[in-house]
């Protein structure tokens, strides 16, 4: 990737044409610590080839589903930010952005001020996570779309970009991530998802930005030295802080890139590189950066779309227990078991606010059965302390004599409910409703989008007016013409 600008490597050669002789060879040994032979052998960096990929990509060379999932994560993104707007978490991080201030650039969502891209990109994605309702990917449960829409929608403003701009950014950026989080082969224990979907966001800001490709690939390098996150964080507020994180450096290595910030070229499959210190044990394959480039776009085989709260791998067992309840149409006092196959029984059995409560499984699954239903009501206060509810999450237990079950995705799994008479009501649930393999239905989209957005505290004639937008956002000319919707 070459460049104009003053180098690390040249300063070095600089310095060993006027050192003695010991320091040269101290210096010449210096300078190629962690380089490879690449411009040596003529070949192209991972980073860079990819890039190339992602540049060349045009919104006609993309198929009718990946601009509707594209357009179906913007519309989960502001779902799941309007009721994380009153979250202490988000106010915080939105309260520290406003003080600070700057450049007024882009729109906090349902807040009305300016911030600069970066600053504005960083609150709207902690928006979003902080509900836990927005998308995740059914590889890693990464939570690309928040990235991406609060990316790209700050970048956007700022840009005055159409609507067709940003969808194909958005989509591309979503491949970019899944790509490298599938090159590191599964990746080390204990990292959090939210280090590849930033990714997601520096190809959307990078596209929108128009970077090059040696640009563009700068801005994967940025971010693949800037992005962190442990898996740990995820039943805290360490959770939203990590997705917040992945939007603000997203956008920062894009707008670093653009100045011409330079990395080394083969920072991602380089050994010492992101793909060898992250991937897996066996070793990462780099060819999955570009293989197949274009045949298949990830968006439409991996998005999967929140339609109740919560840790989404949960969501085929808390399909699995509504139907089986349906079936059963028992009371609730009349469960004596909820048996559980395919996922070891996770979490809290005494739930004491929102962050324990939606990464329960108990707490899941026993709504489920006591309400034969599992919606957003279920991630309130009142639902925590329903005592009909805290007996039957002492009765969820891992299935002793379950039959083999093939499930395609990790997400798959079985629930069966015994009742006091002794029958039992079984029903197995592989991708859930509202994931790609399913299909994704507008009318699941529309219903939360309905549900969830007048937490934004928004007059309820613009939010119908935003979904309208959003659902012919091709034809949008600018980005403003949503994002004034968005105001309080």
């Amino acid at each position: 990737m070459a460049s104009n600008h003053v180098t690390r490597r040249g300063v070095l050669r600089g310095a060993i044409a006027l050192a003695g002789w010991g320091t040269a060879a101290r210096l010449t040994a210096f300078s190629g610590w962690g380089q490879s032979d690449r411009s040596a052998r003529g070949s192209t960096s991972g980073a860079l080839a990819l890039a190339r990929l992602l540049n060349q990509t045009q919104f006609r060379d993309l198929p009718p589903k990946a601009v509707e999932y594209a357009k179906v994560i913007i519309a989960s993104t502001l779902a799941s930010a309007a009721p994380g707007a009153s979250i202490e978490s988000a106010r915080i991080v939105r309260d520290l952005a406003k003080e600070h201030g700057g450049k007024p650039e882009a729109t906090v969502w349902f807040d009305g001020v300016k911030l600069p891209v970066n600053d504005a990109a960083h609150v709207n994605a902690v928006l979003s996570d902080a509900f836990a309702s927005d998308d995740s990917d059914m590889r890693n449960t990464a939570h690309i779309g928040t990235c991406v829409t609060s990316a790209g929608m700050a970048i956007a403003e700022r840009a005055g970009s159409t609507g067709q701009d940003l969808l194909t950014a958005m989509i591309v950026g979503y491949e970019a991530a899944g790509r490298i989080g599938d090159a590191r082969r599964g990746g080390r224990p204990g990292v959090h998802a939210s280090q590849t979907v930033a990714f997601a966001g520096a190809v959307t800001a990078g596209r929108l930005l128009k970077l090059t490709d040696e640009q563009m690939a700068h801005a994967i390098g940025i971010t693949a030295v800037t992005m962190g996150g442990l898996s740990i964080g995820t039943n805290s507020w360490a959770r939203e802080y990590m997705g917040g994180n992945a939007a603000f450096c997203a956008v920062n290595a894009a707008l670093a890139a653009g100045r011409g910030y330079t990395v080394n070229e083969d920072i991602l499959e380089a050994q010492g590189g992101f793909l060898t210190v992250y991937g897996a044990a066996a070793g990462p394959d780099s060819q999955v950066l570009t293989r197949d480039y274009g045949k298949e776009w990830d968006i439409t085989k991996y998005l999967a779309i929140k339609l109740w709260p919560g840790a989404h791998p949960f969501s085929s067992l808390v399909e699995a227990a509504m139907t089986a309840a349906r079936q059963a149409n028992v009371p609730a006092a009349d469960v004596t078991r909820i048996l559980v196959h395919g996922r070891s029984v996770d979490g809290s059995r005494n739930p004491k606010d929102y962050a324990e409560a939606i990464h329960s499984l108990p707490y899941f699954l026993a709504c489920a059965v006591a309400d034969k239903d599992f919606t957003w009501v279920h991630a309130t206060p009142a639902k925590f302390r329903d005592p009909a509810i805290a007996r039957l999450m002492g009765l969820v237990e891992a299935d002793p004599s379950a039959a083999p079950v093939r499930y395609q995705w990790s997400w798959g799994g079985t629930v069966t409910i015994v009742t006091t008479s002794g029958a039992r009501f079984t029903s197995t649930i592989d991708a859930p409703r509202g994931s790609a393999p399913r299909g994704i239905e507008w009318s699941d989209v529309d219903a939360k989008y309905r549900a969830l957005m007048p937490q934004s505290k928004l007059p309820a004639a613009r939010i119908e007016e935003s979904l309208k937008v959003i659902h012919a956002f091709d034809q949008v000319k600018r980005m403003s013409e949503l994002t004034r919707l968005l105001s309080s």
